[in-house]
């Protein structure tokens, strides 16, 4: 019986490629509207900022079409401005699956062609709709056999430029080397979103030796720079030789252009380390959450101000004490000894100084666990106070960071605020912080980048990273 049912279908079939071969043409019958549709829901309204232009806006999902004979049948993602489609436009390619994913940066394509814009001092609105429908057709986009899905109208909002603050996100890309993580011994230095879209930043500390860029952390499609012509390429030998300091490392990932500039400002003055002449200037590190610069610090009774690359060159102060920096005479700041988190707003050099508590390294490895002085003074006599815990600056909510610290063989843990109140070390050595006896941390000496994240659910997680 089951030969039978199996020869019965064989013929079946055979009787079916015998009439398809008389056939003069093949007739094709859309399938009707409501069966090819979009299946995916929709939101009200999509906001659409630079700062996510790699996320997916969208995922158009859409039953498959249906022209009543096997064919191979391809999609293409249609939009209109004006909403009838006689300005129809395709997007997100060819596919043969019935799934279409559109990013942010897209769809922000198409919010310009619909005359959208985040100005607030432009005549343009920053908020409208447009359309899109799904094509389906055999064969190449040439083919004059199709089918339309219905169309669906979208509502998006293009938030308005807040001049003076915003906030970025971390970007998937990072920078390696032996002159930053020893080619991955812990994590890439960060990149970071900007306000035009594909341009990245990445404010960092390095080493001599050489560098390259890659995404998390992963060998997988790193770039650099072969014949040095400021174009990142996949070339062999590409690595790119860089010198100890501070740079601001800038990638347009639209074209692969990149630059590698000296960049930092920091704090100075007999507040802080004598006016440069007891060590470099506190360090002000990027927060990308506000979109502005900080420091966790220490300071003494007296006077600061800010500088870049640790040179009287371009520093600033505040004249009139009205929390805006200027380059006025006599313009130094007055501050009195505490702990304290420092932030300013290059933006539109607005600044605050805020009492904060400030996480530090001591130690043997350090400054022999708080032991050893410093003449903060600069008269010549008598070292008169403490050298510093190395501090870490809060660069985000509960994330804490510093680059470019100095240690000696020896044992570190971190404390607050120079004090011995709920200090922490690391007795198992799991590179999570605990309050247990005999916990100092072993330490060699060398170049680190050291974090602290409070925020981990596993704990205080942190890292040493030597370079």
């Amino acid at each position: 019986m089951k030969n039978i049912k199996i020869l019965s279908l064989l013929l079946i079939a055979v009787i079916g490629l015998v009439s398809c071969e008389q056939d003069d043409e093949l007739v094709f019958t859309a399938a009707p509207v409501g069966e090819f549709n979009f299946v995916n829901s929709f939101l009200p309204k999509y906001v659409l900022t630079p700062q996510t232009a790699s996320n997916i806006a969208e995922r158009f999902v859409f039953n498959s079409a249906n022209f009543d004979v096997p064919t191979n049948i391809n999609y293409q993602l249609q939009y209109s401005v004006i909403g009838d489609f006689t300005d129809v436009e395709n997007v997100g390619g060819q596919v043969s699956s019935t799934e279409i994913a559109l990013t942010v940066a897209e769809f922000l394509g198409i919010a310009t062609d619909a005359g959208l814009d985040n100005d607030p001092n432009s005549a343009e609105p920053n908020a409208g709709t447009f359309s899109f429908r799904v094509r389906a057709y055999p064969g190449d986009p040439s083919s004059t056999t199709e089918q339309f899905s219905p169309t669906v109208t979208l509502s998006v909002e293009l938030p308005n430029i807040v001049v003076g603050g915003g906030a970025f996100e971390v970007s998937s890309w990072g920078v390696v080397g032996s002159g930053y993580n020893n080619w991955g011994d812990f994590a890439d230095a960060k990149f970071y979103t900007t306000g035009t879209p594909g341009v990245i930043v990445s404010y960092v500390n390095l080493v001599d030796g050489e560098i390259k860029f890659r995404e998390n952390n992963t060998w997988v499609g790193d770039l650099g720079d072969a014949n040095l012509d400021g174009i990142l390429d996949a070339d062999p030998e590409n690595n790119i030789a860089v010198t100890a300091g501070d740079y601001k490392i800038t990638i347009n990932t639209n074209d692969n252009s990149y630059s590698i500039e000296p960049f930092s400002w920091g704090i100075v003055g007999n507040g802080y380390n004598n006016w440069g002449g007891a060590g470099i200037d506190a360090k002000l590190y990027y927060d990308h959450t506000t979109d502005t610069f900080k420091a966790s610090v220490k300071l003494f009774n007296g006077f600061i101000k800010f500088r870049p690359l640790n040179t009287w060159s371009g520093d600033m102060g505040d004249a009139n004490l009205d929390g805006i920096l200027d380059t006025d005479s006599d313009n130094n700041i007055p501050v009195t000894e505490g702990h304290y988190l420092v932030t300013v707003d290059f933006k539109d050099n607005s600044y605050t100084i805020e009492e904060a508590t400030v996480w530090g390294a001591v130690g043997s490895g350090f400054n022999n666990w708080g032991n050893n002085s410093w003449d903060h003074d600069g008269d010549a006599g008598t070292p008169d106070v403490p050298v510093s815990d190395a501090a870490l600056t809060e660069i985000q909510p509960g994330v804490w960071f510093a680059e470019n610290i100095t240690l000696v063989d020896g044992q570190i843990k971190f404390r607050p605020n120079n004090t011995w109140n709920g200090d922490y070390g690391d007795a198992n050595g799991d590179n999570i912080l605990d309050q247990d006896a005999d916990n100092n941390i072993d330490v060699t000496a060398g170049n680190y980048v050291v974090s602290i994240d409070f925020n981990d659910p596993s704990g205080p997680v942190y890292y040493l990273g030597k370079r």
